[in-house]
């Protein structure tokens, strides 16, 4: 990517379209001066993977090719404005699925030469970090942000926009991924998410006591694969003995292990940090169970709590219109060479 200067003045409306595309939702939206949302769409794959009990990469891609002409249009109608009237457009091109990844890619550049529009390439972490930017407008770095998603648990310090230290991360599967997969062992479907979520508020979260793994080499780091295996284990110990379990109870106590480990993490950068603001972000942070209990932990310890609505939790376009929109003032533009990039680093170009 190319670094340039900025022409426009600060006195002139920034208007970014963001299209993101790196999993199983084809989103588009327009975002003034990177706070102020103008539309949002989203056309979601849920209804189509829920049959295979997760995405499935090649229907996924396919399924974008299909919808991001027409949710483009209608985030470009929705606003109210024309090509002509962007100052850039911005797209997610990693990390994420490569095929699903590349449509997006495809579209956005083939959009930035017709209308000689410049592109801005973003990385969909640092996505999910700026949908605070949109729901706060208060907020400004530097603070740590935990990201929980489906692929991805990040423990980051936002020191300034674009300027990332990643603290910790998971060593295994995402914390999604993990919910993902005992949702479907206990009969739950998908997505896990929000199913376990309301699942647990039936059951007793001390009902089982799974392990909450701690890497010792890296103390902001994340591991559950351990404890997904521990939940199969279990499952697998009833059915030998012929015991039964109860849903509720397993969704509450792997939930908890789960909360338990992100949010000690979490305390513990607050403390080392002595940060003042914290933020979550990604499609697990609309757990309710997270969100109450870090928001707890920083009531405590007197520092302020910030989390997107649910709408910007999961993947859309508002929240890479948004990081676009530093990464446009920080005079960082993307050529036509723009490729997708599936393990994309945060703080790479």
């Amino acid at each position: 990517m190319a670094v340039g200067t900025m022409k426009e003045t600060e006195k002139k409306d920034i208007l970014i379209l963001g299209i993101e595309s790196s999993c199983d939702e084809t989103a588009a939206s327009v975002v003034r001066n990177g706070r102020e949302v103008l539309s949002n769409v989203i056309s979601s794959q849920i209804a189509t993977h829920t049959v295979y009990g997760g995405v499935v990469p090649e229907i996924a891609s396919r399924k974008h090719i299909e919808k991001i002409n027409q949710v483009v249009r209608e985030a470009l109608k929705e606003a109210s404005i024309g090509l002509k009237d962007l100052s850039a457009i911005g797209v997610t091109y990693g990390p994420g699925l490569v095929g699903p990844l590349l449509v997006g890619v495809s579209f956005a550049k083939g959009l930035s030469f017709a209308s000689s529009v410049p592109l801005v390439g973003v990385h969909h972490i640092e996505g999910h970090i700026a949908a605070n930017y949109i729901e706060n407008k208060e907020l400004e770095p530097p603070f740590p942000c935990l990201i929980v998603s489906g692929g991805h648990t990040h423990l980051v310090n936002v020191k300034d926009y674009g300027d990332f230290e990643i603290l910790g991360r998971t060593m295994d599967d995402a914390a999604g991924e993990a919910f993902d997969k005992v949702a479907r062992a206990i009969g739950l479907g998908y997505p896990g998410g929000p199913k376990i979520d309301a699942a647990a508020k039936a059951g007793d979260p001390e009902a089982i006591r799974f392990p909450r793994a701690k890497v010792t080499e890296h103390e902001y780091d994340f591991s559950f694969s351990g404890l997904k295996s521990a939940v199969l284990n279990y499952l697998n110990s009833c059915e030998m003995k012929n015991e039964t379990w109860v849903q509720a109870d397993v969704a509450a106590s792997f939930q908890a292990a789960v909360v338990d480990v992100l949010v000690e993490n979490s305390e513990k950068a607050i403390l080392s940090l002595k940060a003042k603001r914290f933020a979550i972000a990604g499609g697990v942070a609309s757990n309710s169970a997270l969100r109450e209990a870090i928001e707890a932990k920083c009531r405590a310890h007197g520092v302020e709590f910030y989390r997107p609505s649910p709408v910007l939790c999961t993947d859309n376009g508002a929240m890479i219109a948004s990081a676009a929109y530093y990464e446009y003032r920080n005079g960082i533009r993307a050529g036509l060479d723009l490729n997708a990039v599936p393990n994309l680093k945060l703080g790479e170009r």
